[in-house]
């Protein structure tokens, strides 16, 4: 090895790389006997908290790219996991809703993430919990 070669494990932005991947795998694997993505959920977790807000205002809020963006809400659609109607303001546009079939399994679903989250940080205190949470939106 170079003496000056930096290893991976120096380099934090692998390092929130592999404890991205770490956790997305937490999640996908809860999710999965849902039949819904990592993506998916987030966008439902959006529509829960802001019911009725257009694709672009979801995209900003998550900051998903439009086209991205725009296939993972017609499969949400497609698999009944939301509901587009449109604007009676603006008949451009479309509002998203989380259909019943979410709201329905709502109390589940955020149980399933939770988990994951509580997993994905079991061996850290409450301080470190607190701490690593302040640097990462400091990060966003």
């Amino acid at each position: 090895m170079i003496k000056n070669e930096k290893q991976p494990s120096d380099c934090y932005v692998y390092l929130l790389s592999k404890a991205y991947q770490k956790g997305q795998g937490l999640v996908q694997r809860r999710l999965k006997k849902f039949g819904l993505t990592n993506i998916q959920y987030v966008v439902l977790e959006v529509l829960w908290k802001t019911e009725g807000i257009t694709a672009s205002e979801t995209g900003k809020i998550l900051s998903i790219d439009k086209a991205t963006l725009s296939g993972v809400i017609e499969r949400m659609v497609d698999s009944q996991w939301v509901v587009k109607k449109r604007d009676p303001h603006d008949k451009r546009l479309f509002n998203l809703y989380p259909s019943e079939k979410a709201n329905r399994l709502k109390v589940r679903l955020i149980d399933a993430r939770q988990k994951a989250n509580d997993q994905f940080l079991s061996g850290f205190t409450l301080e470190e919990r607190v701490l690593l949470r302040r640097l990462l939106l400091a990060l966003t």
